[in-house]
């Protein structure tokens, strides 16, 4: 790990001026991501702000819905009756994220903003277009068992790593961002963005940007909907292939429905075309085998990891089976 400074953030505007003034500045809340990458020497700060003492913790109604500060605690939100009664995909993701010791750590913030378990990534001996780019991508020639079957690049094919984020893409969560232009709100389908030629560059924020608060819209989908994670073992690990399904039903037919997939893509990775093929059936194994097979249109392998596409199509299906308007 190499040296660095340590500061406590006093307020967000103070945080974002600290950040802004030193360009190797890094924001630093639960520490589970980035203090493992320092240590690896992926991240190299100067400085870390700490900004775990600002008062971004509270889990309250919203006008159509819940905010979530984007400081709670990733227990906290498992447990909070509101999600997951009215969001029981993102409690079921959280449940099933890292340990019980690092959920009493990790916030809603770091965890979204949580970078690749790539080993390439992580290895700074290796080349990775993302931590050093223009040194190449190994993982497209190496061992990629684990990564990702659609969206990469020639750049990067790595997948992102968090449960919780492909949730959000479930129930049409927003980010809430304060900046130097001022505070904006984020769909959470354009938060974060694919490699292309910068993999370097993973979500829209710009340099200084806090995330605040992540809202959480009601809706039928929302209420009837499920998580599905796909592992190398029950506890303590990344996915393979995760789903996030949601839909409800009206007068015998799928109204409205979401399906958005982890473990396969370089960002939570929405599937439209799933989704496209359930509206207007009726819920059943046809209509959830058809939206599992529009599910994988797209997808390639890179040889280790081909198995998943044919995983993907199955745990679609059992995902759909799962969820639905509990209303």
């Amino acid at each position: 790990m190499n040296a660095f400074r340590y500061a406590q953030a006093r307020d967000a505007a103070s945080a974002m001026a600290t950040l802004a003034a030193e360009p190797s500045a890094m924001y630093v809340a639960g520490g589970t991501n980035v203090i493992d990458l320092m240590k690896e020497y992926v991240e190299r700060p100067s400085l870390l702000v700490d900004i775990a003492q600002l008062p971004m913790r509270a889990i309250e109604p919203a006008a159509n819905g819940l905010r979530v500060g984007s400081l709670a605690l990733m227990s906290d939100v498992a447990d909070h009756p509101a999600v997951v009664r009215g969001f029981p995909v993102v409690s079921q993701a959280l449940l099933l994220s890292a340990s019980p010791q690092l959920r009493n750590m990790a916030t809603i913030g770091g965890n979204v903003m949580q970078r690749t378990r790539c080993a390439y990534f992580r290895d700074a001996t290796q080349p990775c277009n993302k931590r050093a780019p223009g040194t190449g991508c190994a993982a497209r020639g190496g061992d990629n068992r684990r990564h990702a079957v659609i969206g990469g690049s020639e750049q990067c094919i790595c997948t992102h790593a968090s449960d919780l984020a492909v949730a959000l893409l479930a129930v049409d969560a927003v980010v809430h961002v304060q900046g130097r232009a001022g505070e904006r709100a984020i769909p959470f389908e354009r938060f974060h963005v694919l490699p292309g030629t910068t993999p370097q560059r993973e979500t829209v924020l710009e340099r200084g940007d806090l995330i605040t608060a992540v809202e959480l819209p009601a809706s039928a989908h929302a209420r009837g909907s499920y998580y599905l994670k796909v592992r190398d073992r029950a506890s303590y690990e990344f996915a393979l292939v995760s789903v996030a399904a949601a839909f409800d039903v009206r007068a015998g037919r799928i109204r409205a429905a979401r399906v958005a997939l982890g473990g396969v893509a370089p960002k939570p990775w929405r599937a439209h075309d799933a989704e496209a093929a359930l509206i207007g059936r009726q819920p059943g194994a046809q209509a959830f085998a058809a939206a599992a097979q529009a599910a994988t249109r797209g997808m390639r392998g890179y040889g280790q990891n081909d198995f998943k596409i044919a995983l993907t199509r199955r745990a679609v299906a059992r995902a759909l089976a799962h969820a639905g308007d509990v209303a």
